[in-house]
């Protein structure tokens, strides 16, 4: 049922592209899909009638769902007679209010996913994040993988332009396999769009509480000798950072100027619980990425921890399991607990049994083993944590979603009255699991 529903989909999704012919931005990578995909759009909303995937529709359903422009009505059956009568209705009579663009995020987690997409739309614009060991399992080796993403690259024309992230050899090692145009991004020197000087802005108010201090980033992006400065005040991290580069050179391609892309940046919000800042109890800050984690997505986030000048009390990181490593679960996880160390994490928690890894790599890279504590579960780790905080702390949360670290978010957030608002996964379906 699963198939014929997908091709249902599939058929119908084709039909709409052929009516109103959208322009296509797709949008992947093994981590920052998702905050990629929401800075385009942020970006692109202040000029064009856009759409983009909603919730995490980045699948074989998801993606003709987003094009039709409805919601999954689960196992509804006369919720989906609506959603084909919907479809149908868009290819018989014109809608005049249907996007001019579609920015789509594309998930792939298996051999063939994105040969699938392909087959639905043609993009005119592709942007890849970067390549790392997340949904490896199902490929045997990073290699396999890289060439599965690389296949929205391929598939653009020469009139396209591929948007490649200048920091990863992966990524623009699939430069040679486009005809189209290439827009590089990225921190270092020689990328075409470069971000530079990033800085924490601060609330310089001595009277201010820990929680609310730290407001958000500012850079400069250099273009074609043009420099703009950027203000993200609700982001943290150089995932952001990279995701606004990815926006701008979208941007640009659709004849936006930097300064007008700049001042959309300043809306952009991430996507909930990704670097997101929450106040926590007893006057702490939590650090939320507790949505989904892969090595270099933790390191990145550890890295930021590192960064982060933090007087007002002690830095702890709550790692959860990384799933879906296949063959480099042990080392990935091992790397992430001495970057810990590294990162200048004074108690780390550590929940699953994947997770033991990382307190095994902390120790090999000197950190005490009263330092380190392991739950089984989150509601256990998130119990400790709420009874053991103190004012001034700083906490990190990131695991697989898989983990459930999102519930230790709620555990310990200033009013967790506002986590169906502020945290990931907080639907019935989710929170009953």
């Amino acid at each position: 049922m699963k198939k014929l529903l997908e091709l249902k989909l599939k058929i119908l999704a084709k039909l709409i592209l052929n009516r109103y012919k959208p322009r296509v931005v797709g949008v992947t990578g093994s981590v920052g899909k998702t905050t990629t995909k929401e800075a385009i759009f942020t970006v692109l909303d202040t000029k064009y009638r856009v759409r983009t995937n909603k919730k995490n529709y980045n699948n074989e359903i998801g993606l003709p769902l987003t094009i039709i422009g409805v919601l999954s009505p689960g196992k509804n059956i006369f919720g989906w007679i609506n959603v084909f009568f919907k479809a149908i209705k868009l290819i018989l009579l014109k809608d005049k209010n249907y996007p001019k663009i579609l920015v789509l995020e594309m998930g792939v987690d298996h051999p063939g996913d994105m040969d699938y997409f392909n087959d639905i739309v043609k993009c005119q614009i592709g942007v890849v994040t970067l390549v790392g060991s997340v949904h490896v399992e199902y490929f045997g080796t990073i290699e396999k993988l890289q060439e599965e993403k690389a296949k929205l690259i391929k598939n653009l024309n020469k009139d396209g332009c591929a948007i490649l992230n200048y920091d990863r050899k992966k990524v623009m090692a699939m430069k040679s396999s486009s005809s189209a145009k290439v827009v590089s991004y990225g921190l270092n020197k020689g990328a075409d769009l470069r971000a530079r000087d990033i800085v924490y802005n601060w609330n310089e108010d001595k009277d201010t509480k820990p929680q609310e201090r730290l407001k958000g980033l500012k850079f400069k992006i250099d273009f074609l000798r043009k420099t703009q400065i950027v203000y993200l005040p609700q982001v943290l991290g150089l995932p952001s950072v990279y995701s606004a580069l990815a926006a701008a050179a979208v941007g640009i391609n659709f004849n936006m100027g930097l300064s007008e892309i700049a001042q959309a940046l300043k809306k952009y919000k991430p996507p909930l619980s990704r670097m997101n800042l929450i106040a926590g109890i007893k006057n702490t800050l939590i650090i939320d990425d507790s949505y989904n984690s892969e090595p270099k997505s933790s390191i990145a986030a550890l890295r930021e921890m590192k960064k982060i000048q933090w007087p007002s009390g002690r830095k702890i990181a709550a790692l959860g399991d990384m799933l879906e490593l296949g063959r480099y679960s042990e080392d990935g996880h091992r790397q992430v607990g001495q970057i810990v160390v590294m990162a200048g994490i004074d108690k780390l928690i550590l929940v699953g049994e994947r997770a033991r890894d990382i307190g095994r790599g902390a120790e090999e890279a000197g950190m005490k083993k009263d330092d380190i504590f392991h739950f089984n579960n989150s509601q256990e780790a998130g119990r400790f944590i709420q009874e053991r905080l103190r004012s001034g702390d700083l906490i990190l949360v990131k695991g697989s979603q898989g983990a459930r670290m999102e519930k230790i978010v709620k555990e310990i957030m200033a009013d967790p009255f506002r986590a169906s608002e502020l945290v990931v996964r907080q639907d019935k379906g989710w929170i009953n699991n």
